[in-house]
């Protein structure tokens, strides 16, 4: 008995489908497992459509509507109450899609494990906290560019969202230290003591200055990915989220203005677990604080402090001896010299791709011997760095955009795959042809072509 049963759960899984960038045919409905509609491009189907085709659709467990931008709540609506099985929502860019339809979805206690919500402009605090108390098995969220999101839904996350491994909150300026957990405290006399410290005068506040700071007794063990780019935080938000979730491996905070390096002090208490650290744009940020950050944490494998502007050959020294490191990012860090090129091409061995735009101070011969040295490197982006405008370099890059203009399609200089082996091919021929213009006491001229005669 218990053998038909398994045997007829088999057939059911293996008899379930998954629909890309079109609808369902009728005799699919009940078969349909994972629909996904991306490609806004090839798709002609409106919301009143979808609504209808969702509500025959009982078995639905992966629903992504990213390509339908005129998605209505109808329709979202009709997904909640026929898909009792959902564990996959993606409404990324559904504009008019609102808390109407949100709190339905909630309301159904569905078991959801991913939502992504970034783009949905219309979404408000009312609809996070309810996720937040009603889908325990959530394990990854995407609330980026929701521009009405408070510090007051992001608390009710930090407190019951106990399984969430990704979190992402690009662009949602109104986060402030307030959205986030406070330093963990050894015992309750710290805030004892602050109910009794003396009051300062009076002075109007922001309901968001009156809130209290978030004490939590438990931690976010199992948050792995955090995105808080250009989120208006301080150094004391980064403080009471590395206390709260001590494994943070990816830990993206570009364009975070007012983190300092007590902020990198933070982060570098994440040690071994940290493996990816995005700190572009954090311009505050000195090599005393990248330096005790890229020592503290051995196993760092992607690292972009672009347009940091006070770093130095000193930072690129400490990161290049990083075992792990495959991806680094340098792009308008306008101090680099020489020496920061020769130390990654002497210690970075594992390097794949490197970014090297508008490091206007970076001689052709340093960036030769790098290339010569790291042989696992497949991508290198030298926009503007003007030792590699000379004749015969151009012909190895990837072509421009085509809405470059000419100035810019003369300074795009992106060599990747056989095109890095090949430039790295022509810089040898000019080096050979320089030893022998020395050797023979003729003066050398520049070629833009693989001949190797001097004259």
């Amino acid at each position: 008995m218990f053998d038909d049963v398994e045997s007829e759960s088999a057939s059911f899984h293996e008899d379930m489908i998954k629909i890309m960038d079109r609808l369902p045919t009728p005799d699919e409905y009940r078969r349909v497992r994972h629909l996904i509609l991306q490609n806004p491009q090839s798709l002609q189907i409106s919301s009143d459509e979808l609504a209808e085709v969702l509500q025959a659709c009982p078995h639905i467990e992966t629903a992504i509507l990213s390509g339908v931008p005129k998605l209505s709540d109808e329709a979202v609506v009709a997904l909640a109450e026929a898909a009792i099985n959902l564990q996959e929502l993606d409404l990324a860019g559904c504009s008019e899609v609102t808390d109407v339809a949100l709190l339905e979805v909630t309301n159904k206690f569905l078991p959801l494990q991913s939502i992504r919500l970034n783009g949905a402009v219309a979404i408000t605090d009312s609809t996070i906290s309810a996720i937040a108390k009603t889908c325990p098995r959530l394990v990854e969220l995407d609330l980026g560019d929701l521009p009405l999101l408070t510090p007051l839904a992001l608390r009710d996350l930090w407190s019951f969202s106990r399984k969430l491994r990704t979190l992402r909150l690009a662009n949602c300026s109104s986060l402030t230290d307030k959205a986030f957990p406070s330093a963990i405290f050894d015992d309750d006399s710290v805030l004892s003591r602050m109910g009794n410290e003396k009051p300062l005068p009076h002075r109007p506040n922001t309901w968001l200055e009156v809130l209290p700071p978030l004490f939590l007794r438990h931690k976010a063990e199992n948050l792995r990915v955090l995105d808080l780019t250009a989120c208006n935080i301080t150094d004391d938000a980064i403080d009471g989220i590395v206390s709260h979730a001590p494994r943070i491996q990816t830990f993206i905070l570009t364009a975070c203005f007012r983190l300092t390096d007590r902020a990198l002090g933070s982060i570098s208490q994440l040690r071994d677990h940290l493996d990816v650290v995005i700190l572009a744009h954090v311009s505050n940020i000195t090599d005393r604080g990248l330096v005790n950050l890229t020592r503290q944490c051995a196993n760092l494998r992607c690292v972009d402090v672009s347009f940091c502007r006070n770093l130095t050959d000193m930072s690129v020294h400490e990161l290049a001896g990083l075992s792990s490191l495959r991806r680094l990012s340098l792009v308008r860090v306008q101090k680099l010299t020489d020496i920061a090129i020769y130390a990654l091409a002497e210690h970075a061995t594992s390097l794949e791709r490197l970014h090297l735009s508008y490091c206007d101070r970076l001689s052709l011969e340093a960036i030769h011997v790098m290339m010569k040295r790291l042989e696992k490197l497949h991508h290198l982006t030298a926009i503007g760095v003007p030792s590699l405008k000379r004749g015969g370099i151009q012909r190895f890059s990837e072509l421009p955009p085509s809405s470059f203009d000419l100035s810019q399609r003369s300074a795009y200089k992106v060599f990747t795959g056989q095109n890095i082996v090949m430039l790295r091919r022509f810089l040898d021929k000019e080096e050979r042809r320089r030893r022998d213009a020395e050797a023979q006491n003729i003066p050398f001229v520049e070629r833009s072509d693989d001949k190797l005669d001097l004259h």
